[in-house]
């Protein structure tokens, strides 16, 4: 099976997932933990990495079944089709999440130089080195179509 995007309500991700999983169909919203201030306090929330978005995870002729949910608007589209997303885009997207404090060490490179990731969330990636700065590096991933900035030990 294939992984789908679903476009839903804005803030609703987190319920929309819940759901989806109550019904016995595969979803994932992947979520990132924020700290946000208020006049009287700091709070951990954690939010939708991507928002409005959930992937899931189901046979062609079950697509209608997500619509049973409340707040799900529609599926995304790319060139005419049904957005899809590859399982191994999915679990790159997971193990970064789990891992986005990571450091690298990077040696003797330069800005346009292409690399392949030995170690970390996108082991086995190529990508093309963007920036260079004094804490951080950008590099695009090629495959994954997706600029991503990493800290330099």
């Amino acid at each position: 099976m294939i992984w789908n995007v679903i476009y839903v309500k804005p803030r609703t991700e987190k319920k929309v997932e819940a759901a989806l999983l109550k019904m016995g169909i595969k979803a994932y919203c992947p979520v990132v933990t924020e700290i946000h201030q208020w006049s009287d306090r700091k709070k951990k929330v954690e939010v939708p990495l991507l928002k409005s978005y959930v992937f899931i995870q189901l046979n062609d002729n079950e697509r209608d079944l997500v619509f049973q949910v409340a707040n799900v608007v529609r599926y995304l589209f790319w060139l005419g089709k049904p957005a899809i997303v590859r399982d191994n885009e999915i679990t790159i997207m997971q193990n970064w999440l789990v891992a986005q404090n990571t450091t690298f060490t990077v040696e003797s490179i330069q800005p346009g130089d292409r690399i392949a990731i030995k170690t970390g969330p996108f082991k086995g990636e190529k990508g093309l080195v963007k920036e260079i700065s004094k804490n951080r590096i950008q590099l695009l991933l090629l495959d994954l179509e997706m600029k991503i900035t990493l800290n330099r030990e």
